[in-house]
């Protein structure tokens, strides 16, 4: 039986930008960074408070992968804001969304009371959104 999860995968357009995102602006560790093909590499990064999760920032190139076509669709479908990747979540949504908007984290939705708490929408650097929630307890 399957019995948990250890990397989950976000498409990225750049690495280095992407590295900088989300290290620099979220806060992310860096668990694993090493060259993985000509011009890739396997970068995994890890929430602060959950070293056990490996979000692999995952790029879309040709070659082994992906074929031109798939790379040419997968890019446009990113930059367009298509993919919803995660929901990641803070002790004090206010604090945190001013916090990374001072960073320059573009929001597609401000902090919103919702049944299960607040959340805001985000941006990364390559045009994946995700939820950032604070969760009633």
């Amino acid at each position: 039986m399957i019995t948990r999860i250890t990397h989950t995968s976000v498409y990225v357009l750049n690495q280095d930008s992407a590295y900088d995102f989300y290290v620099n602006k979220l806060g992310f560790k860096v668990h694993t960074d090493v060259p993985m093909g000509k011009d890739a590499r396997w970068l995994t990064v890890t929430p602060p408070e959950q070293p056990e999760l490996e979000i692999t920032l995952f790029l879309i190139i040709e070659g082994s992968m992906f074929d031109k076509e798939t790379v040419q669709t997968m890019t446009s479908l990113i930059r367009k804001g298509t993919f919803g990747a995660a929901v990641f979540t803070c002790k004090d949504l206010l604090a945190t969304y001013e916090e990374l908007k001072s960073k320059g984290v573009v929001f597609k939705k401000p902090p919103t009371k919702e049944f299960y708490g607040y959340e805001a929408l985000f941006l990364d650097d390559s045009g994946n959104w995700f939820s950032l929630a604070q969760i009633n307890s």
